[in-house]
């Protein structure tokens, strides 16, 4: 939901150039919450899906961290301001859900990860 706020705001702004990475950061966070919904990790057990995640987390709070000091000290509309605002927040956010995921790797690793290769060897 701040994912979209941030970008209606750049829609509003001068900083309309901005309004992408907050688009996909919305989007990979409305497909990844389809795919745990769905049951889809369960299904792909190919995919890493906590390692997924927690890359998304990363590049989501370094980029809104980037993109809200560029909003809030280039351009002086009141759009560009709330989307730096909400950026900050979000960088906050993404960082917090990049600890809990971080967390929930780390368990999924010591576990020998059982969708990977070498936890079916053992067996």
């Amino acid at each position: 939901v701040l994912s979209f706020i941030i970008f209606i705001c750049y829609i509003a702004s001068l900083a309309a150039s901005f309004m992408m990475a907050p688009l996909l950061e919305f989007l990979l966070a409305l497909f990844l919450f389809f795919a745990y919904a769905s049951k889809l990790n369960e299904k792909f057990k190919g995919v890493h899906w906590p390692l997924a995640d927690f890359l998304r987390c990363v590049t989501a709070a370094v980029i809104y961290f980037a993109i809200s000091i560029a909003a809030v000290s280039k351009y002086n509309d009141g759009a560009s301001k709330a989307a730096g605002v909400f950026g900050f927040v979000a960088t906050i956010v993404f960082a917090v859900d990049f600890y809990i995921t971080f967390n929930d790797l780390v368990t999924f690793l010591k576990q020998g990860g059982s969708d990977s290769p070498e936890g079916h060897k053992t067996e």
